[in-house]
């Protein structure tokens, strides 16, 4: 007697699916010759391994495209901040000679002295220069900090640098040899002070 499944059907019989499935596949394969099938399968790996071979070059001419123009960019960057730093340094030199504020061009000449010390000399000099900035402004107390501590960000906008530029000098004073100081560095402070000074017209 015939077993039906649910709903009273033989394709929803999970035995007549399987006995189905084993005649589907054993013809097939009586059909097509086991020849056939490697066949088939090294055409099918061989297509696939173009395929993938192609996404791998594809892959790499991509990066050396991207690495090519990173290092155009890069040379691009460097070349432009060495030009900005050449003018801004040229500039300076000039301002030595030129600057209505002879303690200015003091600043500046120990700035571009070859010796370590004398640009910690010249963060020294910048940072009494900066005092006597605050003294004209008015601002009154015994040290260069305290006339700080009497300044807001509305009645003296630079607040923030003279703080940051007057701690590295305090530094410099206290730690002497031990507090290390590249040119490089010197600059920036001193870049400092003179974003501080120009908009008072003291240099």
């Amino acid at each position: 007697m015939e077993i039906l499944s649910f709903l009273n059907s033989k394709y929803l019989n999970p035995d007549y699916l399987f006995g189905q499935s084993a005649v589907f596949f054993r013809d097939f394969f009586s059909f097509v010759d086991g020849d056939q099938i490697i066949s088939f399968g090294k055409t099918a790996l061989f297509f696939l391994a173009i395929f993938f071979l192609t996404i791998i070059c594809y892959t790499i001419v991509r990066m050396f495209e991207i690495r090519k123009k990173e290092r155009q960019h890069l040379h691009h960057e460097i070349a432009e901040y060495a030009h900005n730093k050449a003018e801004y340094e040229k500039r300076l030199r000039e301002e030595v000679g030129g600057s209505k504020n002879e303690h200015w061009g003091k600043v500046l000449n120990y700035l571009f002295s070859q010796h370590s010390s004398d640009w910690k000399l010249a963060i020294i000099e910048a940072d009494s220069m900066l005092e006597g900035l605050m003294d004209q402004l008015g601002y009154k107390g015994e040290s260069l900090g305290d006339k700080l501590k009497m300044a807001n960000q509305d009645n003296f906008p630079s607040l923030t640098t003279a703080w940051e530029v007057h701690t590295i000098r305090n530094r410099i004073a206290h730690e002497g040899l031990a507090f290390e100081l590249s040119q490089h560095e010197a600059k920036r402070v001193i870049a400092l002070y003179e974003q501080i000074f120009h908009p008072y017209g003291y240099i």
